[in-house]
């Protein structure tokens, strides 16, 4: 049984939403009729630095699609990559502009339904449950849900995407808030992609209390590809062509993005 809004939740759709400068919400791929009546409409939002997006990011969101079909009473609508703000002061971190166009080329070259929303880029850093709390307001308060085949009216479940790597920050006390916790498990709930190195047993090992919103889904074919390992490819010219779209490739080398990832070890002789 799926726990229905709750009364807090309401009142935060009533509370006045700022935006970035210019700011549009993109819903042109979200599907706004559902396909199966009985079915509950979910879009998918993966939060991140993607720096740069990979195809492993891209194939999260149609890993999770499969698992919503064949394993739920879910009907996926819609996917959303969201980067995160300059502000995150990750190493290394180009600009939010370059970080959304990359999105950007990747998604319109490589997908036809997932869409990137540039709100938690283009301004002051964002909790991750601010960013859900944005995608609800969005499309269950502005564009007003959608609508089942009869034409009644169904509000649109929002769920975090994440990989079991950021899932495992989740389970060391600490490193979020017990708030933003229960606001992001308990209210919306995520998918969790299992990735190399990281079990999904121990990464919501201390998560147990909101394992009814917590979804699982390990990997058939293991693949370590990382925005990581794609940058360090670009430090020593080799070729990312398997990890990363070619739009997208083509866009960093014309803007010159990764020549150096930070400090890094020294090369010998320096």
């Amino acid at each position: 049984m799926l726990t229905p809004p709750s009364s807090s939740m309401t009142e935060s759709r009533k509370t006045t939403v700022t935006n970035p400068p210019n700011y549009s919400f993109p819903s042109y791929r979200l599907r706004r009729t559902l396909q199966a009546p009985t079915k509950q409409p979910v879009v998918l939002v993966a939060c991140g630095s993607f720096n740069p997006i990979t195809y492993n990011h891209l194939r999260m969101f149609e890993i999770a699609n499969d698992f919503a079909q064949e394993n739920t009473d879910f009907e996926i609508v819609g996917g959303y990559l969201s980067p995160v703000s300059d502000e995150y002061m990750k190493p290394g971190l180009v600009s939010a502009h370059h970080r959304v166009r990359m999105c950007t080329l990747a998604t319109e070259q490589e997908s036809s339904w997932l869409m990137v929303d540039s709100w938690e880029a283009f301004q002051n850093y964002q909790r991750t449950a601010a960013v859900l709390d944005h995608f609800d307001y969005e499309i269950n308060t502005v564009l007003g849900g959608v609508s089942a085949p009869g034409g009644e009216h169904r509000d649109v479940r929002v769920m975090l995407l994440a990989g079991s790597d950021l899932m495992s920050t989740m389970s060391e006390p600490g490193v979020w808030s017990d708030d933003d916790l229960d606001h992001i498990l308990g209210r919306y709930g995520v998918f969790v992609i299992e990735r190399k190195g990281y079990s999904i047993a121990q990464a919501t090992g201390n998560l147990a209390r909101w394992r009814n919103n917590i979804y699982s889904i390990p990997q058939l074919v293991q693949n370590d590809d990382s925005s990581t390992k794609a940058r360090l490819f670009f430090r020593r010219g080799l070729s990312v062509q398997s990890s990363i779209p070619a739009a997208v490739i083509e866009y960093i080398v014309k803007n010159n993005l990764y020549p150096d990832d930070g400090p890094g070890p020294k090369k010998e002789g320096q």
